[in-house]
């Protein structure tokens, strides 16, 4: 990864968005619960509207925990300005990557394809939606819409 840092002031901001296990496998996982576009579908309608507005997106997906937080440490010293998060199923069993979330201290968005508060009991605990800047789910794709739009809102507002 490159580590490369810019004192131009035409910097691009970048956003980082995380996901979670078994994400790799969306289109084709339970489609009646978490819809029918692919990861790759998500990226694409995202990526496309951050270029409207110069900002670069980056999308990592991992099934392993110690890679996403590893990728989350990086995040910090590659000048990621804001991180849209599905951790999938580490939202109610990682306290490991909710500790890397707090210690880099990048603003973030905790995002869920599905309504998680409607399904079992288990999954309606989070380790992440009280450091959130905000919690959307149950939009399918769109949440990562909304949620992009709020963190473009939040860099233009920081800027």
């Amino acid at each position: 990864m490159s580590k490369s840092k810019s004192t131009n002031s035409t910097r691009r901001a970048r956003i980082l968005v995380l996901h979670g296990p078994n994400l790799n496998l969306l289109g084709r996982r339970e489609p009646e619960i978490y819809g029918t576009a692919s990861l790759a579908d998500i990226h694409t309608a995202m990526e496309a509207r951050a270029r409207v507005v110069g900002v670069q997106i980056e999308s990592f997906q991992s099934n392993s925990e110690g890679e996403l937080i590893d990728r989350v440490q990086v995040a910090s010293e590659e000048g990621i300005e804001f991180i849209i998060l599905n951790p999938a199923g580490y939202t109610h069993t990682s306290v490991a990557l909710r500790d890397a979330m707090l210690a880099v201290a990048i603003p973030f968005i905790e995002v869920h394809l599905s309504n998680i508060h409607a399904r079992e009991s288990f999954r309606k605990h989070s380790y992440f939606s009280d450091i959130a800047v905000g919690v959307i789910c149950g939009f399918g794709p769109s949440g990562y819409e909304i949620a992009l739009e709020t963190a473009l809102a939040r860099i233009a507002h920081s800027a």
